[in-house]
């Protein structure tokens, strides 16, 4: 088999076959994993502690819904990138609608939506930046600042999947341990919860005030909708479309391709346990201990703030292997989100006629322009707005409006793109009931913010 040196390019010479052994099928698992260092970092670290500090155990059922009911969404994204070898911006050009130019209506949008949440990534880079100044304060804000915008553009300036996924893996793991660790510890003091205090928070109930933090804790935790639409790059880039090979309407071509759909399942199943899980921990930590002293998350001091569930649970000499810890999180999302924002906006201006996204040479030296110009302005929304905890969950709110899109285009695939390889009836339950999700907490959200 000819190695693939192109995964956005689909040809017999890239045809293999999906492997049946559960511990095979292992070694080709890994978007989940970039998802996974993009999820776990600024939405669970700022977004989900800062809701379990406001709302106390209450919201619980809303940080669950964030995390679960996204998924078969996701699932459908990866499926359509299987199917068809479109990137998510090609697939969406196909949607019905207004066309503007060489672009639907639908990339126009998502191309200014996208723009928005650069006050969110900024906040997630300046939550970044606080903490390296805690660690090393010998140096200034502003400086750290630079620092930072320097180091993830030059990670991500040359680098190839292989290398984005292994390092995510990293993070993932450096920040999770300490996470469990801390939750676990909470037995041994005063902020200990029983069991029926997690049952309380599965009630479907919400205060008027806490309501837009929720809002923009749905819109953050779990599988964002920005994430979503990442995912399907990610799939194309590990390989999943091109092992399957043209589309053909043959025997064998369903099988392979079914095959390659049950291993992306796996992977974003995986992906699933590892971000439920620390971001109920998350929640867990935040409602329990900051709720309880009184001690909202904001401003500059938010990582201070924050660092109250490790002093409290672990005690005040973790205070720096916190912040370690910390600094992965957050760094993780800011190198996740890099890596999947140079490849959306390559992508919209393939699809928009500014480059040619199927020349490689091109598209590299797209990725590579935004891997430097989109850090730069991610610093200069943080130096300039100077409130990360805002920032973040400003971005939340964007991403639950972006939803909304996702899901329009995800109904699309399924039943007018995808239909050559049908789903079983779990799938498709699975698949309503997180339309139906992301649409009632929207709108529940939407009703209390009105009345």
């Amino acid at each position: 088999m000819t190695p693939i040196t192109d995964p956005y390019i689909i040809s017999d010479k890239t045809v293999k076959e999906p492997p049946s052994a559960l511990y095979r099928q292992l070694a080709f698992l890994g978007p989940g994993f970039i998802l996974s260092a993009s999820i776990v970092g600024s939405g669970e670290l700022i977004a989900t502690t800062v809701l379990g500090a406001k709302a106390g155990f209450a919201a619980l059922w809303i940080i669950l819904i964030s995390c679960l009911a996204k998924v078969a969404v996701q699932l459908e994204f990866g499926k359509h990138a299987i199917l068809t070898g479109e990137t998510a911006m090609q697939a969406f050009n196909k949607l019905p609608g207004l066309t503007l130019g060489k672009g639907k209506w639908i990339v126009w949008t998502i191309f200014l939506l996208a723009i928005l949440k650069i006050v969110q990534i900024g906040g997630i880079l300046g939550g970044t930046v606080i903490v390296l100044n805690m660690l090393f304060s010998g140096f200034s804000t502003s400086t750290w600042t630079i620092i930072t915008t320097l180091v993830v553009g030059a990670l991500i300036f040359n680098g190839r999947y292989g290398w984005i996924e292994k390092f995510s893996l990293l993070m993932i793991a450096m920040f999770t341990i300490l996470t469990i660790t801390s939750l676990i510890s909470l037995r041994y003091t005063v902020y200990s919860f029983s069991f029926s205090d997690i049952l309380d928070g599965l009630r479907f109930n919400l205060s008027g005030e806490i309501v837009g933090i929720a809002i923009g804790a749905f819109g953050i935790t779990g599988v964002a909708s920005d994430e979503i639409i990442a995912y399907n790059y990610w799939c194309l880039e590990k390989g999943y479309a091109s092992y399957t090979g043209p589309r053909q309407e043959t025997q064998e071509w369903k099988k392979r391709a079914q095959g390659w759909i049950n291993i992306m399942y796996l992977d974003a199943f995986v992906a699933m346990i590892i971000y439920t899980v620390v971001t109920i921990a998350f929640y867990l930590l935040g409602a329990a201990v900051l709720h309880n002293r009184g001690d909202i998350p904001q401003g500059n001091q938010v990582i201070e703030t924050i660092a109250l569930i490790y002093t409290q649970s672990l005690g005040p000499g973790v205070k720096n292997v916190y912040l370690v810890g910390a600094f992965f999180a957050l760094f993780s999302s800011l190198f996740a989100s890099l890596a999947a924002w140079t490849r959306l906006y390559a992508d919209i201006f393939g699809q928009i006629g500014w480059i040619d996204f199927s020349n490689v040479d091109q598209r590299r030296k797209m990725i590579a322009i935004f891997a430097w110009l989109f850090p730069f302005t991610w610093a200069a929304a943080y130096l300039f707005i100077d409130s990360p905890v805002l920032m973040v969950l400003s971005g939340g709110v964007v991403g639950s409006f972006m939803l909304f899109i996702v899901i329009f285009a995800a109904l699309h695939f399924k039943y007018k793109r995808t239909t050559l390889v049908t789903s079983g009836l779990l799938y498709d339950t699975a698949f309503w009931i997180s339309v139906i999700s992301i649409l009632g907490v929207g709108v529940y959200g939407i009703m209390k913010v009105i009345l």
